[in-house]
């Protein structure tokens, strides 16, 4: 999994969609993304920001695009530190034993498009812990971070160039929403309601998520090529080990109240004629199976806020 990231300041969201296009194209070069999407957001700093999200069924079918050349200059070149817009690039490749994904519907998103089929419904979901369950490693492995845990810097490839490396056990989800085929109350009620109860969530776990073992969050929407919205959003958050994770999802009053509003509608409406799309997927990552680079971003982008601020010059 590979979050490919462009980071604008204010008037230069044009430039910043012309790059989104170009990593697109990219990802349809040889040894091809087996699926992506595209979300904007505005992050905590106030910089718009498109991500584009992509998967490979491999390992090495990933690091093979990554290494030709229409990708590795286009990426290396010295231009991306200097053309006045930010990138980054968030790879991830969880073992499948360390990996579960989610639906509350028979619609795939995300790393399910390269599944051959889906199974049928799970015994382990309803309750709290029904995540770590559906993690085949979690039978025999409590996937706890080591003593004195942190992010490290890695020497710098470049100037304006920022590469870092995890920690074991990290705790990665997208955890998504889709309301395109919504109508009447559920609609209104999601929109109203849900939606910006959500929102708070995810702007406590991006502003003040560190206090609790999360290292950053986003919350996006979905766009399409051209930068118009879909309705469809998702979550994406990094986590010091998956318990603080669970910490959060269990007891902070944020997302008990996202789970309380969603239980409102689900009493109200009927569970099984909810129109209302959901999915999560979730990885617990060696430091082995994480890369992070960031080239001309601000500060406060992803794991750079990590780093103290004598490193960053």
């Amino acid at each position: 999994m590979a979050c490919l990231g462009v980071q604008c300041p204010k008037g230069k969201e044009s430039a910043a969609l012309v790059t989104v296009g170009a990593l697109v194209h990219q990802l349809a070069l040889k040894d091809p993304a087996a699926f992506h999407d595209i979300a904007h957001y505005t992050d905590e700093a106030g910089f718009p920001t498109w991500m584009v999200m992509a998967y490979w069924p491999s390992v090495e079918a990933f690091q093979r695009w990554q290494a030709q050349p229409d990708v590795a200059n286009w990426w290396n070149a010295p231009a991306r530190a200097s053309e006045g817009l930010g990138h980054f690039r968030e790879v991830f490749t969880p073992h499948v034993t360390h990996f579960e994904t989610l639906f509350s519907n028979d619609r795939f998103e995300g790393a399910a498009h390269m599944a051959a089929a889906r199974s049928d419904e799970i015994r382990e979901h309803g309750y709290w812990g029904g995540m770590r369950d559906r993690l085949p490693s979690s039978q025999t492995n409590a996937m706890g971070s080591p003593a004195n845990a942190h992010i490290s810097e890695l020497p710098s490839p470049a100037k304006g160039r920022i590469k870092l490396m995890g920690h074991d056990n990290i705790a990665l989800i997208r955890s998504g929403q889709e309301w395109s085929e919504t109508t009447s109350k559920e609609r209104e009620q999601y929109l109203k309601d849900i939606e910006p109860t959500l929102r708070v969530g995810m702007e406590f776990l991006r502003d003040k998520g560190q206090s609790i073992g999360c290292y950053f969050n986003r919350f996006v929407q979905l766009v399409d090529l051209q930068g118009k919205p879909l309705e469809k959003s998702y979550g994406m958050s990094l986590w010091h080990t998956l318990e603080h994770m669970e910490n959060w999802s269990e007891s902070h009053i944020t997302h008990v109240n996202i789970f309380g509003k969603f239980m409102q509608m689900v009493g109200a409406l009927g569970g099984p004629n909810l129109k209302l799309r959901l999915y999560h997927e979730v990885s617990v990552l060696q430091a082995s199976e994480q890369s992070y680079e960031y080239v001309n971003c601000h500060p406060h982008t992803g794991l750079l806020k990590t780093v103290p601020p004598a490193a960053k010059l």
